[in-house]
């Protein structure tokens, strides 16, 4: 169970330096997003993280598989 933790943090880690960067490269690249569009992003990755911890402390639950 703890590695199972830990393997999740590490996806969470990874997920929210992924965003940040396509953000922040975007943004030096002089396509700057507007403020709600960032904050929807981050609503979204948020939204996301809970679901992995969710699944991750829950087991039984039905997981997200990609097709």
């Amino acid at each position: 169970m703890l590695e199972a933790i830990v393997y999740a943090l590490i996806y969470l880690a990874v997920l929210v330096l992924i965003v940040y960067v396509v953000i922040w490269v975007l943004g030096e690249l002089g396509i700057q997003l507007p403020a709600n569009v960032v904050k929807i992003i981050w609503v979204i990755v948020a939204l996301l993280a809970l679901l992995i911890v969710v699944q991750t402390v829950l087991p039984g639950l039905p997981r997200i598989s990609p097709r």
